[in-house]
Parts: structure tokens; sequence; C-alpha cells
């Protein structure tokens, strides 16, 4: 019955190291980092199409400014040679002309200006709105990140020692129960070995069948049989 303690033991190892992992690979920050980063990407998407709908508009409105200011700039200029000319009535006349023309054009401009302005401004709105919305989550998820990384470090580092303690433990199992605890555990990905509770293999919690069920029961000498489900040795 020796093998069975020993089998006993390993399986209490691999649960330990299961713990460990499902707790490495579950971790709840994870999940809130999972959730989060499926809200960034939300938000890049609208900041996305916000950004084509404000962009067309600022370079518009950029193009009228830089013509408003050229207009004025010329405005200005023709009524300070209107103001200080000495010229005769001809030559008043074609600046008059000229300035009249440069005002109407610099009111067109300015109009057009305007309205991009107008057109800009909830665009740009929209675009800093998602921006700040945006900015919490990215700081949210620097934290977790981190968070995450020194969990996950401290969680491998005890896994490693639970697998130290657990292969020490397989090797003082004797053959060939050795070699069929770590079969099963190779096929199902887990321990190799199991407990019968309430009439199931609290491995794979598949209920026995009557006759399997009697004929664990029936065993006797440390001789184990396997789950007909699963393949787990069912210890006693």
């Amino acid at each position: 019955m020796e093998h069975v303690d020993a089998l006993r033991s390993l399986l209490e190892a691999d649960r330990w190291c299961e713990r460990v992992r499902a707790q490495r690979d579950h971790l709840p920050e994870q999940a809130e980092l999972t959730d989060l980063e499926t809200q960034l990407r939300a938000l890049l998407a609208a900041l996305k199409e916000a950004q084509s709908a404000h962009d067309p508009v600022a370079a518009a409105y950029e193009t009228a400014h830089e013509s408003t200011v050229t207009l004025t700039a010329r405005r200005d200029r023709l009524q300070k040679t209107l103001d200080a000319s000495t010229g005769g009535a001809r030559e008043l006349e074609s600046i008059t002309h000229e300035l009249e023309s440069v005002r109407h054009a610099c009111g067109e401009a300015e109009d057009v200006e305007l309205t991009l302005l107008l057109d800009l401004e909830p665009a740009a709105e929209r675009v800093e709105s998602i921006k700040r919305q945006a900015q919490p989550l990215v700081t949210r998820r620097g934290e977790l990140q981190g968070t995450i990384a020194g969990l996950v470090e401290t969680l491998n580092d005890e896994l490693q020692s639970l697998q130290h303690d657990r292969d020490a433990r397989s090797n003082s199992v004797a053959e060939p129960w050795r070699t069929r605890y770590e079969a099963a555990a190779k096929r199902v990905s887990g321990s190799g070995a199991a407990f019968v509770d309430a009439g199931r293999c609290d491995g794979c919690r598949i209920a026995l069948a009557p006759l399997d069920l009697d004929r664990f029961k029936g065993t006797v000498g440390g001789d184990l049989m396997e789950c007909p489900s699963c393949g787990r040795l069912l210890l006693p």
C-alpha cells in the first residue's frame, strides 16, 4: 500500500499546482484588463471616425483663414495707399476700385471662415471628448499591466517551487504506478489520479456505473483501477 500513499501525495502536489496555475491564468485583473481593452478599441474606432470628420474641415478652415489673412493685409495696404495718395483722379479711381474688390473678397472669405469655424468647433470637441474618455482608461491599463506582471511573476515562482516538490514526489512512486499515473496525467493535462466522491470520479466528475463502482469497492491489496471516463487512477 506504500504506492497508494505515494500516489496520494503526488495527487495532492499536482492539485496544488493546478490551483496555482488556474489562479495565474484567471486573474481578476486580467479580466478587467480584457474588458478595458475592449472599451479602448471601441474608443479608438470612434476617434478615427471623429478624426475623419474633423480633419477635412480643419484643413478647409486653415486654407480659408490664410486667405482671409492675405486679403485683409492686402485691403489694409490699399487703404493706406489710398489715404496717402497724391496722384490724379484716374489713379485714385483705380486704387478705390481695387480696394472695393478686395473688401468684397475679404468679406466673402470671412464668411467662409466663420462657417467652417462653426462646423469645426463641434468636430474638434468630439475628438477631444473621446480623448478625455480614453485617458483614464489608458492610465488604468498601465496600472493593470504592471499589477498583472507582478502577480504572474510571483505565481510562476510559486509554481516552480511546487513543481520541484511535485517531481520529487513523483520519483518516490514505485513502478509501474508512476508510469500509469504520468500517462493518465498527460492524457487529461492534469493530475493522473482521483478519488471517488459520492460515486463520482472527482477528477472528471462523471458518475461511475454500478458495476464499475462495485469493482472499485472490491479492489484489495493495493490494486487500482482506472476511471472508465477519464483514465485517472482511482485511489481508495
